[in-house]
C-alpha cells in the first residue's frame, strides 16, 4: 500500500499588519466598562490606539535607559514616561 501524501499546508490569512494586543480581551475589557455589544472596527480601533501610546512610551523609556547606561527597561521608567 502506497503512502498518502500528505495536503499542502494552507496560508493563513494575513492582513499587512502586527498585532501585539489580542481582541477578545480588548472586547471583554469595553464589555466590563459597559459596551453591551462592540464592533469588531471599534476592537481593532482602540488596539491601534493602545499600540501607539504603548509604541511612545517605550521610546521615552529607552531614552532614558540609555542616559543612564543601562539596559534594563522598569517599571520606574515607564512611569517616568507618564
Amino acid at each position: 500500500m502506497a503512502k498518502k501524501k500528505a495536503a499542502p499546508k494552507k496560508k493563513a490569512a494575513t492582513k499587512n499588519r502586527s498585532a501585539y494586543i489580542a481582541k477578545a480581551p480588548i472586547r471583554r475589557l469595553m464589555k466590563n466598562e459597559g459596551a453591551g455589544l462592540v464592533a469588531e472596527d471599534a476592537v481593532i480601533l482602540l488596539i491601534e490606539e493602545l499600540t501607539k501610546a504603548a509604541k511612545e512610551v517605550t521610546k521615552e523609556a529607552v531614552k532614558l535607559v540609555k542616559g543612564d547606561k543601562r539596559k534594563r527597561v522598569t517599571a520606574a521608567d515607564i512611569a517616568a514616561c507618564e
